[in-house]
């Protein structure tokens, strides 16, 4: 990870901002601060955001409205910040594409923590410029479904298949364990090398986005399909 990450932080209490900023800029991170969704949106027109730190209570617009909007020109990395009872919006934002969620209070260190994870992840599977197109050798292949590791992208019939940066892990952990049960603890420590929290229910909503991209019909899966009681199975259709 480039120290020099650049963190867009959309907070409209100036207190925690303040006391956020100074924190993650310890941590060597150059940190720019937005009060509100406008001007969290026009900070995105530089470009050069690693991240966005998104709290979904804003004064001026909802905070899904803004990671609505960001979500149809750029793919970075959002960590929510929510109230620890906004369930409901938890899983709205991540349908809307969010990569992570954090329920308020939490320690600063979590904070920096689930960044870090997301940045890492972000990192790890961007394709670089330059390089030669990954060999056949390094596809996945299900039929007409084309998992490209090296390209961090999924194709179905040729046609790319729209997922965040965690949704794309998700499917490609599952992928390179065809035929396996995964559990959700299985799954949620092959991505963040951490346990489940009891009340985490973020895979269930990233799985239900990535068979909206990858199956013909996601109410009849027929490639990522749920075993009652023990996780998720991905099956190696072939049509």
């Amino acid at each position: 990870m480039n120290t020099a990450d650049h963190i867009l932080l959309v907070e409209d209490d100036p207190r925690l901002a303040e006391m956020l900023t100074e924190y993650l800029a310890q941590a060597a991170f150059r940190v720019t601060h937005a009060a509100n969704g406008r001007a969290a949106l026009n900070a995105m027109l530089t470009g050069d955001v690693d991240a966005v730190i998104l709290d979904l209570m804003l004064p001026d617009m909802d905070g899904l409205e803004v990671c609505r909007q960001l979500r149809t020109s750029s793919d970075v990395p959002v960590l929510m910040l929510t109230a620890r009872g906004d369930a409901i919006d938890r899983i709205i934002g991540l349908e809307l594409g969010a990569d992570d969620y954090l329920p308020k209070p939490f320690e600063p260190r979590e904070l920096l923590a689930r960044l870090r994870a997301i940045l890492r992840r972000r990192s790890e599977h961007r394709h670089q410029p330059g390089l030669p197109p990954p060999s056949d050798a390094e596809l996945l292949r299900f039929g007409r479904l084309e998992i490209d590791p090296a390209a961090h992208a999924a194709r179905i019939g040729g046609q790319p298949c729209e997922l965040t940066a965690y949704q794309f892990d998700l499917l490609l952990v599952l992928a390179q364990h065809a035929g396996r049960v995964l559990s959700r603890d299985s799954l949620m420590e092959l991505l963040k090398g951490e346990p489940l929290e009891a009340f985490d229910r973020s895979i269930d909503v990233h799985m239900s986005r990535i068979r909206a991209a990858v199956e013909d019909d996601p109410k009849k899966p027929r490639r990522i399909i749920t075993v009652r009681g023990a996780g998720y199975l991905f099956a190696k259709v072939q049509d």
